[in-house]
């Protein structure tokens, strides 16, 4: 893994591409994690919890992921592209753009995400970076989840 400090703007704009790293360490979304996050957010609307009914009545024949859960899933899919930013005090969210929920992820989908980077813009303070994120079901052709993640660091 390769450490560029948050403050080369050079050192990072070499680091744009248009190819995905390589692909994270898988994660089960298991039908607990979709209960707790059910739980945790109030969405209990029955294609996430009614195991019974989702394999009656759903078009995917059992319980899906919360579209949200799976973006929270980011954090844990970690940055694929090779390199970690480094020197910085702060690394903050500063939003998701093209937020695409593409296909669905049934309960004990195993999960894995690449990352890539798309943009180094230098700011006042910092450096705004956005990261192209794919999220995809091992074994799916389409992808569940794309979007363009902006995160802000400081020194």
């Amino acid at each position: 893994m390769k450490d560029i400090r948050f403050d080369d703007f050079e050192a990072l704009e070499s680091m744009i591409s248009d190819d995905f790293g390589e692909w994270s360490k898988p994660v089960t979304i298991d039908q607990k994690m979709i209960d707790l996050f059910a739980e945790l957010t109030g969405d209990h609307q029955w294609i996430h919890v009614d195991v019974a009914r989702a394999k009656k009545e759903s078009p995917f024949a059992d319980t899906i992921a919360h579209g949200f859960l799976l973006l929270g899933m980011s954090t844990v899919i970690k940055n694929s592209t090779g390199y970690r930013i480094v020197g910085h005090n702060n690394a903050l969210n500063y939003g998701l753009d093209g937020v695409r929920f593409v296909s669905a992820v049934p309960a004990g989908s195993q999960l894995h995400g690449h990352t890539r980077l798309r943009s180094v813009e230098q700011t006042k303070g910092g450096v705004m970076l956005t990261v192209g994120v794919a999220l995809h079901v091992i074994g799916a052709e389409r992808p569940a989840v794309v979007f363009d993640w902006k995160l802000f660091y400081q020194g």
